[in-house]
């Protein structure tokens, strides 16, 4: 016997795309149809939209290039491209152990199952998400497989345009065109390596790798390796790497050394200015032979399936123009889930998530395209007078709480529970004074404000 959906039959189908183009023409036939809302990627950001999507009472349609819900989290041994010829997308290595304890990771509404440890593995964050999407009911809404070539504004002559979004099927090569009220860019930062340009790197002669495709230290074992890059990622690698190798360089431009206790082996050296056959000169003038350089440098924003119509540019690692580096100024039914960095994720992308949805049913009203570009122009302007780089323009820190509150304000959302921001602000702090350590602790969301320190 078929499932019936507002009195129609609902024929059973392992094809998924199929069964949605059921569900949706039955709804359009009775008049139930409502607002269909694109989502490209199932990461988490891309399943916190589907989710708040539907809860809304609106289709979401959510287009992911692999075969598994994760995004970033998907771990694979494999480098380079895919059996598509597709660059392959995760950077996650094979050990990699959370940096932020799991009580403050969760989306509010679907905490982590307990685990002795806060800082989990990669594989119970894998696990987190697909729960997610099972808790939910996420998975019919997505589209595997599907890789989305081409995002156009459909202009109308009132309000927001709709968007065209033209995707290929990797299994079955054909290109099918839908058409949204809005759409949620949720395709992440964390796949493209930024490399920096060093003089003379054409003359080294040994190892070069990006973070992005490590995997392992194996390979490693008992050599001289130079770590460009101190920021997560790089602190991460070169303790791993120091536990095989002869010995490690961590070279940096912060302007005081790592002030944690470091293996014997792992030496802090100023930024590399320039390579040699042999090695690096450092900032500083002091040369260091290697055998190999890992470059810790970050990602590059991208988004090469947006028509130029769409608006959006990145120029100096910033993504233009974006109402609170959300939304999309010229075109504002399209939003970017997750362009911050250095922070608290999975909970601010359910706050950002929100706020478009409340956007989308015209539940709150955005100032004109002046004016958000002009509250845009004010917060750059003010990061550059206080010295932060035009660079670091989507980096947040500690201001993060300051850019939750806005958003929970502008949205009249709950916003986050103060104990999020102090358990964040208290690793942060102890983890910069015991980077061999941190990760043995344990914590407990104890009240609205309190945490406490159970191992």
């Amino acid at each position: 016997m078929y499932p019936t959906m507002f009195g129609f039959v609902i024929k059973q189908t392992a094809d998924k795309a199929s069964l949605m183009q059921q569900i949706f023409r039955a709804m359009a036939a009775v008049g139930k149809m409502n607002k269909v809302i694109g989502v490209i990627g199932a990461g988490a950001g891309g399943l916190n939209a589907a989710h708040h999507i539907a809860a809304k009472g609106m289709v979401p349609i959510v287009w992911e290039q692999s075969s598994k819900v994760g995004g970033t989290w998907v771990y694979t041994p494999s480098t380079g491209k895919d059996e598509y010829g597709l660059p392959i997308h995760s950077s996650m290595y094979e050990n990699l152990r959370t940096n932020l304890p799991k009580e403050i990771m969760a989306f509010p509404d679907f905490p982590f199952k307990d685990e002795e440890s806060s800082f989990v593995k990669h594989t119970s964050v894998l696990q987190y998400l697909q729960d997610y999407a099972n808790h939910f009911n996420i998975y019919p809404y997505i589209k595997f497989k599907s890789h989305v070539e081409k995002v156009i504004p459909v202009i109308k002559e009132d309000g927001p345009p709709a968007w065209k979004v033209s995707v290929k099927d990797l299994n079955t090569q054909e290109c099918t065109t839908t058409v949204c009220d809005a759409i949620f860019v949720c395709n992440g930062h964390y796949s493209v390596p930024k490399t920096p340009p060093i003089p003379g790197i054409e003359n080294y002669k040994g190892g070069q790798l990006h973070s992005h495709d490590y995997r392992s230290p194996d390979c490693y074992k008992d050599l001289c390796v130079v770590i460009l890059g101190a920021s997560a990622s790089g602190l991460d690698i070169s303790l791993e790497i120091a536990s095989v190798a002869k010995e490690v360089i961590l070279s940096h431009n912060h302007p005081a050394p790592i002030p944690s206790e470091l293996p014997p082996n792992l030496k802090q050296m100023r930024g590399v200015v320039e390579a040699t056959e042999k090695g690096f000169i450092m900032a500083d003038g002091q040369k260091y032979n290697a055998d190999a350089i890992v470059y810790c440098t970050g990602y590059e924003y991208t988004f090469p399936f947006l028509d130029e119509s769409c608006g959006i540019t990145v120029k100096k690692n910033q993504v233009m123009p974006l109402y609170k580096h959300l939304i999309n100024t010229v075109h504002p039914s399209m939003a970017f889930i997750g362009i911050p960095f250095q922070i608290c994720p999975f909970p601010m992308f359910d706050i950002q998530v929100s706020v478009f949805c409340k956007v989308i049913c015209d539940e709150i009203q955005l100032p004109s395209r002046d004016e958000m570009e002009a509250d845009t122009k004010e917060e750059l302007e003010n990061k550059l007078d206080r010295g932060i780089l035009p660079r670091h323009f989507h980096k947040m820190g500690e201001q993060q709480w300051i850019y939750n509150k806005e958003l929970s304000e502008i949205a009249n959302l709950r916003g986050l529970t103060p104990a999020v921001e102090n358990l964040y602000l208290e690793i942060h702090r102890y983890r910069r004074k015991n980077l061999m350590t941190y990760k043995s602790s344990s914590f407990r969301i104890t009240g609205f404000e309190t945490f406490e320190r159970v191992l």
